[in-house]
Formats: C-alpha cells, structure tokens, sequence
C-alpha cells in the first residue's frame, strides 16, 4: 500500500472536526507540503497495541487503590507533598476536575497550593470554586495575588505557600491519576537501586536518596476522558533532556533541591519548566522515574499540547535555557532549534586537532572496501590514519592492499605494512592469520593504531555526511562521554541501526536489539527518537568512537564473543565504568550489512552463537532481567519501535 492510499484509508475512518482542519493547516504551513504528508502518515499509522483500551487495563482499579490507602497510611517517614499550581483565568470546570484529581488521591499526606494572578473578577469567581470544591478539607489552600506575576511568578508564589518537602508541580487545566501520589511516594522510600548491572547514568551518587522524580504521562481531550498520545519516558538521560524536556510532568522535586537549584524564572516563561528542570538535573544526587502514567495533559485550542506553533517564545526560551546550562557545566555548544516545535541540537564542537584511528576488519569484497576508504577520505576533519586489518583474504585481495600501502603486502604474515592515503594519512593493513573472531580483529586493529580516539568500522560501511568525524570527536571529548555512536540506514534508505535496547529482540533470544529497523529514512519515529541524540546502553560496533583510554580501561573487546554480543558487551562495560553511550544521529552512514562475514547456519556457529548468548546471560543478567533503563518497561521486548507492550 503506497503512503497517500494509507493516508486515505486512515482519514476514512477518522472523526473530522474543525479544530483537527485548522491544526491540519498550521502544520502545512509549518512543515511544507513533502515533510507534512511524512509526519500525517507517520501519525496515522495503526498503533501495534492501541493506547486508549491499554490504559484502562493498566490504570489503577478500585481495588488497587483501597489497598494503597491502607498501606501508605501505614508508612513511617512519608513526606507531605506540596502540590504548587498557578491559576489565571482558569475555566471553571477544569479547576474543578484538577481539584478533584487531587482530592482522590490514594496518599493522603498532600497540600494542594493555589496562587492566583487572575484580574480581580476573576480572582473572585475562582476563590468561589476553590472554596466549594475545599469545603473542610484545610490542605487546600488559596492565595489571591495582588497581581499578575506570570507563570513563573505565580508559580513561584505557590511554591511558598507550600510547607511540605516535596514540591510538586501541577497545571491549572490537567488532571492526575489517583495514584500518581502514591507511586512516587513510594519510590521515594524505597530509594535508588541498582538492579541493571551497570553503574548509573551519571546522576546518582552513591548512597544518595532520590530529590528528584518524573512520571509517564499523556494527553487527554477536552472532556478529560479520551486519553492519547502517551509519553513513556526512559530513566535519566541527559543528552534526550538536551534534545527536548522530555520530563516535563509529573515533576517532584525536594524543597531543599529547588531551594539549591533556585526558583523558577520569569525570563524563561514558556520554557520555565524546561529551565528549573535543567539546573535542577545539575545539583540532584538522585532523580528517580516511575514508569506509569500518572498525569494527563489536557489538549484545548489554547494548550501549547494541541497547538505548539502558538507560543514561538517558548521555544526561543527553552534554547536559551539550554544554552545557560551548557556555560554552567563549562561545555561549548551551539543550540538550534529543529522544524520539530520544542526539539533541539546542540553541536559540540571539537578542541585542539587529536589523531582518530579508524580501524576496519576487512576480508575479500575488495569493491566494498574501497567505496568505504573513498568515504571516509571525504571527511573534512584531516588528522586521523586507517588500519586496514585483512582476515585470510583470497590472494586477488593482496593485489589491493599493494595499491594502497608502500610495503609488499604477504599472505599469513602478522605484520602492519603502511602507506600513505591521498590526504597524507597514514593507511597500514595489518595481517590477522587466525580465524574470524571480530573482537580479536578490532583489538589487533587498536594494537597497530597511534590515535587518541578509536572508530571501529565495518568495511561495508559507506559514511554519508562529511561533517561526521568533527560531530563524533565533539561528543566523544565531553568528560562524561566514552562511546558514541552513527545512524546506519540500508541501502534502500531504511535505518539499520538507531541505538540498541538490551534485554529486547526475537533474533537475539532477548539479548538486544537495534532500535527503529526498517523505518524510512525520512522519518523520526516515536517521540522524534530516531532522529535525536540521546543515551542508550548500546550502540553497534559497526560505526562507532571511543576514546582509546576507555577502550583500554575496560580491556577491549572480549574475545570470548567472537561474532555477536560483543559491541553490546562492550558498550555495557563502558556503562559500568559511569560513561556514557551516546546515540548521535547526524553521524549518517548506509550499512551493507556484513557483506565478508557468510551465514551462521553451520552447526558450528549455532553452537559458538549458543555459548556466546550464555557469556551475556552470565555477564549482564541484571540488566537482561530488570530492563535496560534507557527503555521504558511499558514498550514492547519485541519489536524495536517503541510501541507498547502487549497486555493479552
């Protein structure tokens, strides 16, 4: 079925109304007509596991929420929450329906702090409402300003009515789930834990107690019934966070962090969500995230939700406030907004002028080879040198790698003859005389290499953009950073590689999986995800950087893996030692897909690809068992395209 018949077919069976025209219009003049008619199919693709029927199954019962009454009742040491919410001009039947999410809340230990910048007639109606909605109940409590301070002003006068130790924030139009007290309360008790395996992201200090949590969350119409577009989030990432504010709601916070971090600020309006979270990210221990939808966004025609093109200075603000938070961490980086209303990329730029090793396992597919040398000397970064290490090539290989080097390359000879590439760079082929094993070939590789920062290559990688060795030495040089990874795409411009989840996959019986197989080139996928950087547990050896004092810290490649898992493995041990793997996605490269390699049909790799599954289980159990914190629990383990996880 071509893309405008899916569309058609969609659109048949959709309810028209006036307001989805008018929204349709603002996106044609936003994208243009080739962008909008992508992201209109895009949307209207069928859901693997539709939402709306999903989230009544897993919203909390009835039962469920008694049972948590009782309990939280029981609990020594539960804070008292402080629930902040700025009014101004609010319609009367959305305070209502936001008093009355708080009011049924299964943990009881909250205050709910109204601060309202309404004009004086207002402000009267409104107090009316939240009188009659408090009726005796003394943890509501209302403020009428002397006048309007904006979002960040009346929010911040809510914020000291509160007396409570955690301070939560909450819109005047959106609604929580009865449980949303309950399950980060909880969280907070229990306190973090580190049940993957892996050290943290960066952002848990030992023995520190969480001061920061976000929840899941999605949007709901006008009637606050209809419940879409769910926003399940990973665990703490900062380069997603740097991309766009995925945590925005739920949010909690310790008074003592916000008090550290400092109030919210009126110069950031529109954004001042996206600027608190950011400072306060900075100065947190801990910054925990429950997995749940706990709180629904309410989309109207006014709502940023239903209409992002309607507050263009909040975007301008959120890129000013990233901004601010790179000069506070002493990082240089330059912030553009995308097309994509509220995303953003930050170009790090490379210092000094370090030597890159790109290393490249190679056997036979001569043609192969020199496409992938002939892409990488278009790069416009000069200073790096390629180790070319050949794997019992047939003989014709050899004629080759005499063109290349300025030695007589022998068969069966271990040794590294050199040459020199049309830039000036030094090109070895060094010769491996064992069988195939791709961790032994990459750790011989980096024995001949002389560079600071490694690349491990495919031979059949073809690199797309020119620019993409200043981009992964910009990301690699950032202190907290030790791998970064490319977007691979198929010849027939399909992503191959997007990042790998572990502990996902049919293929790999579970082991990982690449994110976003088979979708189009032109998209971006759930959430934009394909198209932004982020933090993943993995990226596949295929196309990646990493500095070479990390390589040799963690030992290399293992050579136990002597095909699969072991990019994974890798990865994984970067992890453990509190580096961070970063998916870059404009680093863009076709992948042929192990051209060299043969098949694994012979019952000797069976066996060998059996022995290796078992070293990852034995390995990264707690990470294959408890989930990859860079996946939300609530996705799919089989398919990598963040759709849910199917509750039959």
């Amino acid at each position: 079925m071509d893309g405008f018949t899916s569309i058609r077919r969609s659109i048949e069976h959709m309810k028209i109304t006036v307001q989805k025209v008018i929204k349709g219009v603002r996106y044609l003049k936003h994208y243009g007509v080739k962008e909008f008619f992508i992201r209109l199919q895009e949307k209207m693709e069928a859901e693997n596991v539709p939402y709306e029927p999903w989230y009544e199954h897993h919203k909390a019962t009835e039962e469920t929420l008694r049972r948590q009454r009782k309990q939280s009742a029981a609990w020594k040491g539960a804070p008292r929450v402080s629930i902040v919410v700025p009014l101004y001009c609010t319609n009367e039947t959305f305070l209502r329906e936001m008093i009355g999410s708080v009011q049924v809340q299964s943990y009881e230990n909250w205050e709910l702090c109204l601060a309202d910048g309404s004009p004086k007639e207002e402000a009267v109606r409104l107090e009316a409402v939240v009188r009659e909605c408090a009726g005796e109940d003394a943890r509501i409590c209302y403020r009428r300003l002397e006048k309007n301070l904006g979002i960040a002003g009346n929010t911040n006068a809510a914020i000291a009515m509160a007396h409570g130790e955690w301070i939560a924030l909450l819109d005047h139009d959106d609604l929580l789930a009865p449980d949303a007290l309950y399950e980060t309360v909880h969280l907070i008790l229990r306190g973090p834990k580190d049940e993957t395996g892996v050290a943290a992201t960066g952002f848990h200090k030992a023995g520190a107690q969480y001061d920061m949590i976000y929840t899941d969350e999605d949007k709901v119409d006008m009637d606050g019934k209809t419940h879409f577009q769910p926003h399940f989030k990973p665990d703490i990432n900062i380069d997603l966070l740097r991309s766009n504010n995925y945590i925005t709601h739920f949010t909690m916070m310790r008074k003592t962090l916000l008090e550290k971090a400092g109030m919210i600020r009126e110069e950031y309006d529109g954004a001042q969500d996206y600027d608190l979270f950011l400072r306060c990210v900075e100065c947190a221990e801990a910054i925990g995230h429950v997995p749940r939808v706990l709180y629904h966004w309410r989309c109207h025609t006014e709502s940023t939700s239903e209409n992002p093109f309607s507050k263009q200075y909040a975007v301008d603000a959120g890129r000013r406030a990233l901004e601010d938070h790179l000069k506070r961490q002493g990082i240089a980086g330059e912030v553009t907004a995308t097309k994509d209303m509220g995303f953003y990329t930050v170009r790090y730029p490379y210092s000094g002028n370090p030597l890159v090793s790109i290393v490249i396992p190679s056997r036979d597919e001569v043609e192969t080879l020199k496409k992938c040398l002939a892409a990488i000397q278009k790069t416009h970064y000069a200073n790096y040198e390629v180790i070319v290490v050949e794997n019992n090539s047939a003989p014709e290989t050899f004629d080759f790698y005499r063109s290349i080097t300025s030695e007589e390359v022998k068969e069966g000879e271990a040794v590294c003859y050199e040459g020199t590439l049309s830039g000036g760079q030094r090109i070895c082929v060094a010769v491996w005389k064992e069988g195939f094993n791709y961790s032994a070939l990459n750790n011989f590789g980096v024995s001949h290499a002389k560079g600071e920062y490694l690349v491990l290559m495919n031979n059949d990688i073809e690199m797309i953009t020119e620019d993409w060795l200043e981009e992964m030495l910009g990301t690699c040089q950032r202190r907290e950073v030790g791998v970064v990874g490319a977007k691979l795409y198929y010849p027939d411009d399909t992503v191959q590689h997007a990042g790998i989840v572990v502990g996902i996959g049919g293929n790999a019986r579970g082991i990982g999986q690449n994110m976003f197989m088979g979708l189009q080139r032109a998209r971006s996928g759930y959430l934009h995800k394909a198209s932004l950087a982020m933090d993943y547990s993995a990226v596949t050896a295929a196309c990646l950087m990493v500095k070479r004092s990390i390589y040799e810290a963690v030992g290399g490649f293992e050579e136990k893996l002597a095909v699969a898992f072991n990019d994974v493995d890798f990865c994984l041990k970067v992890r453990k030692e509190g580096y961070l793997v970063v998916y870059q996605p404009r680093v863009e490269a076709y992948h042929y897909e192990s051209k060299s390699r043969g098949s694994e049909d012979s019952p000797e790799k069976v066996a060998r690809f059996g022995r290796e599954i078992e070293y990852m289980r034995n390995h990264w159990i707690g990470i294959l068992k408890n989930g990859d914190p860079y996946y939300n629990p609530n996705f799919s383990t089989v398919y990598p395209n963040y759709a849910l996880r199917d509750y039959h």
